[in-house]
């Protein structure tokens, strides 16, 4: 399998507070899209500790021949890991209190995908000419559309569109999504931050996947997001057969 990442600050923020990493193990690769938040250098210092504690812990608990039981109970438990060292972290300093992060993280095997997601960065699967979105938006207005108070087409202008309803690191437990799904020979597994899914359509960022060399897509992304206004920092990890 091939896996490719990119992360770029976007054309208004002062700094990239999105944080994004890929690696092998064996024949499987984990990838992970994390997109920090709060004040000051906060929501940077909140994405790199989830990160980089997520691997650590998934590491440490890692063995070949796990059965995928085992692998969900280990990917939720990096989340859980990550998520507790930056709510210690944020109420010993108080400029970071209040901080935390998005997090989609993706365990890829030669036949299947086990995703956790926590916040409103998503992973996307693509297949047979189709994509689409697996994760949930823990957001305010998804919770109001799947509650019947909104139109699907009202959430892209509601003012409670950015507001999240989970976040790694916010609360002192996590709850993140997890699914397992099976893929076919040829696929593609998106994971982004809302730097992109909110700029870019479904039906754009598949046309991409669809139309670009591999090694091209990432960076052909990245470039339609600065296109369409690339208000936020752009965060993306693509793998496949």
């Amino acid at each position: 399998m091939q896996c490719g990442i990119i992360t770029h600050i976007g054309l208004v923020r002062e700094e990239n507070q999105d944080e994004v990493r890929a690696k092998d193990f064996g024949t499987n690769i984990l990838a992970v899209v994390c997109d920090g938040m709060g004040g000051e250098r906060a929501g940077k210092q909140a994405s790199s500790i989830a990160v980089r504690e997520l691997f650590d812990h998934f590491e440490a608990g890692y063995h070949g021949g796990m059965t995928h039981e085992e692998i969900r109970a280990l990917l939720v438990s990096s989340v859980s890991a990550a998520n507790s060292v930056i709510y210690t972290t944020a109420r010993m300093d108080y400029k970071s209190y209040g901080m935390g992060t998005t997090c989609v993280a993706a365990f890829v095997q030669p036949q299947w995908i086990h995703i956790v997601n926590v916040g409103d960065s998503r992973a996307y699967l693509y297949e047979h000419g189709v994509m689409r979105q697996i994760t949930t938006d823990h957001t305010v207005v998804n919770m109001l559309y799947q509650q019947g108070k909104i139109t699907r087409e009202q959430m892209p202008s509601h003012p409670q569109r950015n507001m999240l309803t989970q976040a790694v690191g916010v609360e002192r437990v996590v709850k993140p999504d997890f699914f397992k799904i099976p893929h076919e020979e040829d696929f593609s597994l998106l994971l982004c931050s809302d730097g992109l899914s909110s700029y870019c359509s479904d039906a754009e960022i598949a046309d991409i996947i669809r139309q670009y060399p591999f090694k091209e897509v990432p960076d052909t992304l990245v470039v339609l997001s600065l296109q369409k206004g690339g208000r936020d920092n752009i965060s993306l990890a693509l793998v496949t057969k």
